[in-house]
């Protein structure tokens, strides 16, 4: 009786171990738990215990064992990568993690089997093993493997690497051949020192991976404020235009105090009026430059910049209508590249400080070639100008990373003491 309860319990126990690897390589390849995902899951799980069934039946369970990466492993990666459509690394890399999960009930089950000394408690603790396993990962490491996989394929390899190596080690030591229960040596060796090199390597290559997020993200905070700092700035100069608007619609008063200065005959307070009121026109009035509000509005702003600075600017632009960005982005992108020009054009001589501003549409593309004087080396680094200070050098990533958003180009060159920055960007359609 205990021998047939034994048997009974062993093939239930084969049949839970392939649905235990089946569910698990599922979660790990990231399908979406749904009605019809479930049920094509509960169809594979049993065509494989068919299949499996069948060839135990017909070779027995030695043989069986033997032909399980072609029986089973192979239909379930060609399952995840044609019908869920998974990467093909991917499905890889959950089969060979779930084959690798599927050993701690294993080892749960010899434990069972040794407190209580016969097969039957073997099968039994395993059974129950795999239940608390597969909640254990599914709750706990399911997510967190889907995520590093689907970072990059050189993570991905990473984390299959082990479940790999563990797999051929434990084929060809324990199924194909009995090197491991011989103790011969370099099989007992093998793994250890597998799982040692692969748990520094991926240490390190776990320590790179996160230092580049680490600068990614810190990078598309200082554009994001860059966006945000360009946006209130755009919204400071509509208030100057709004008030220089005011200021003119006021000058009827104006009028009403110097007529009242001029029949008191004060020339001079009239002469000091009339200079304190053009100053202030002045310095809240935009020069006009084309029909577009903002670039107007923005090339007004630098221009008035680069004259306090000392800095001679040229603007020719012929600029009307829409634009292919929104008006933050252009504010970002022409407010770096003009206050970098200014500044490096500052630092000149004062025969040679100068700054060139040309913005058109040509052949549905919007062209700007911004030029400048500077002085001192440039250093390029895949194709963006470099600078050695801290915090600095976010303003021209930012513009290339503005121009890649719409499908156009920056490009970056410094030739004979003139740094040029030509921006194309298709207009929208």
């Amino acid at each position: 009786m205990l021998i047939t309860l034994t048997t009974f319990f062993g093939l239930i126990r084969f049949g839970f171990s392939l649905i235990f690897g089946v569910a698990l390589s599922i979660c790990f390849a990231g399908v979406e738990h749904n009605w019809k995902n479930n049920i094509a899951g509960a169809w594979i799980c049993l065509l494989l215990l068919f299949v499996q069934t069948f060839t135990w039946w017909l070779f027995g369970i030695d043989i069986t064992s033997k032909l399980y990466p072609v029986i089973i492993h192979l239909p379930m990666i060609l399952f995840l990568t044609l019908y869920f459509k998974r990467p093909w690394l991917i499905s890889i890399v959950s089969v060979l993690s779930a084959y690798l999960c599927c050993q701690v009930p294993r080892w749960i089950g010899s434990i069972g089997g040794a407190i209580f000394k016969n097969a039957l408690a073997e099968h039994i603790t395993y059974i129950f093993a795999v239940f608390a396993a597969f909640y254990f990962y599914y709750k706990y490491v399911a997510d967190t493997l889907i995520l590093l996989m689907g970072k990059s394929a050189k993570t991905c390899i990473l984390l299959g690497a082990v479940p790999m190596f563990y797999y051929l080690f434990d084929y060809i030591t324990t199924i194909y051949t009995d090197l491991l229960y011989q103790s011969v040596s370099g099989a007992v060796q093998f793994m250890p020192s597998v799982f040692s090199i692969f748990y520094f390597v991926f240490i390190i290559l776990y320590y790179v991976e996160m230092q580049k997020q680490t600068i990614a993200q810190r990078e598309r905070d200082m554009m994001a404020a860059q966006l945000h700092g360009a946006q209130s700035e755009l919204a400071t100069l509509r208030q100057m235009q709004d008030l220089a608007a005011a200021y003119r619609h006021d000058m009827r008063h104006h009028f009403a105090i110097l007529q009242g200065m001029a029949m008191d005959g004060n020339i001079e307070k009239i002469k000091s009026y009339l200079n304190a009121a053009r100053s202030d026109i002045d310095a809240i009035t935009p020069i006009r430059f084309c029909e577009n509000e903002t670039v107007n509005l923005i090339l007004s702003t630098f221009y008035t910049k680069a004259k306090n600075a000392g800095v001679t600017m040229k603007v020719d632009t012929r600029l009307s209508g829409s634009m292919p960005l929104s008006d933050t982005e252009l504010c970002s992108l022409l407010s770096n590249a003009l206050e970098n020009a200014i500044m490096a054009a500052s630092a000149c001589h004062y025969s040679n400080r100068f700054v060139t501003a040309k913005e058109t549409v040509h052949k549905s593309n919007l062209l700007i070639l911004i030029e400048n004087s500077y002085t001192g080396k440039i250093v390029m680094k895949e194709g963006l100008p470099q600078s050695s200070a801290e915090g600095h050098g976010y303003g021209t990533r930012s513009i290339a990373a503005i121009a890649d958003a719409y499908n156009g180009h920056a490009i970056f060159s410094a030739i004979n003491g003139i740094f040029t920055l030509k921006i194309m960007l298709p207009m929208r359609e």
